[in-house]
């Protein structure tokens, strides 16, 4: 398996066959709690099983392979995957429970590289030459009753617990772009040492803390929602080297959005429009911005620039 180093520095052209042959490498890897010789399927078999749940939208791969197999005399886990042999849904969940998440991270680094090496990766830059990499949480998981010690946990006023499980999922994207380049996750779970519950924030953090080194020589732009505008997380992104373009809300930036009313009452917020001809109707673009207005109260209070675009 190719280290580190050699996957950011040796090209390769990526094919549908080398990214499955790169993913079984990967997967033969894995920790498998099973010893002795009582292992009917194979460690990576039982992982690309878990994998093609998601590849083929089916809730059971097994039984959506067996139908195929009945139907068609040959199942696409043999001629997509090379898989030998299915295992069931529960033992699938047996072997894979027991796998870190982060053990299948080279092999977003593999595919990226092989974007970047076959020289797509330019399709995607934005103003600035940058790549636009936007951050977002999202549940994967969700019950009232089934939890682990990985939850995260929500009282409601009745009384009862919701148990979740979420993550943040950075893509690289373009405006044009229908598609994504997909980057490590980094799940939001409970963190040793730690009294708080984790959250979206914390998670952010830690994503822009370890993989920054990783990509900010490409130039970066972070993308994110109001919930990522908040001032620690934007001076952690200008020290990492990365640009950012957030949402900020009036409700939760009022010192923000009191220095823009106060600042358009002396003429000082910049204005420009646009008229644009869609084919069918007249569409009018406005744009106000100003430089170097404070994201929060206090002396120590990071300046920003702000602009807002309206659309009749």
């Amino acid at each position: 398996m190719p280290t580190a180093k050699q996957q950011n520095s040796e090209p390769h052209q990526l094919s549908f066959d080398s990214m499955v042959s790169y993913l079984r490498s990967t997967m033969a890897g894995f920790h498998d709690k099973r010893t002795g010789s009582n292992c009917h399927y194979s460690i990576e078999d039982a992982a690309l099983g878990a994998f093609s749940v998601f590849f083929t939208q089916s809730p059971s791969f097994l039984s959506f392979q067996e139908a195929m197999l009945k139907n068609k005399g040959i199942s696409n886990a043999q001629t997509l995957f090379d898989m030998d042999q299915i295992p069931c849904d529960n033992h699938i969940r047996n072997l894979m429970d027991e796998v870190e998440p982060s053990n299948v991270h080279p092999v977003y680094h593999y595919i990226f590289n092989g974007i970047k090496d076959s020289g797509h990766l330019d399709a995607f830059r934005s103003y600035g030459n940058n790549l636009l990499c936007a951050l977002d949480g999202t549940y994967f998981f969700s019950s009232n009753k089934i939890h682990c010690q990985n939850c995260s946990t929500k009282e409601h006023k009745n009384g009862t617990t919701t148990y979740s499980h979420a993550a943040i999922t950075p893509v690289f994207v373009a405006p044009g772009q229908t598609r994504v380049i997909s980057l490590p996750p980094e799940f939001i779970t409970p963190q040793d040492g730690h009294n708080k519950q984790d959250c979206e924030n914390a998670a952010a953090k830690r994503w822009i803390t370890q993989y920054a080194p990783v990509y900010r020589d490409l130039g970066i732009t972070i993308l994110g929602d109001d919930l990522y505008c908040r001032q620690p997380i934007c001076t952690l992104i200008s020290a990492k080297g990365l640009h950012f373009i957030l949402i900020c809300k009036p409700d939760s930036h009022k010192t923000l959005y009191q220095w823009i009313e106060e600042l358009q009452a002396m003429n000082a917020v910049e204005t420009l429009v646009e008229k644009r001809w869609t084919g069918k109707t007249h569409h009018t673009y406005t744009y106000r911005f100003v430089n170097q207005v404070p994201i929060r109260d206090g002396e120590d209070a990071l300046e920003v620039n702000w602009c807002e675009l309206t659309i009749t």
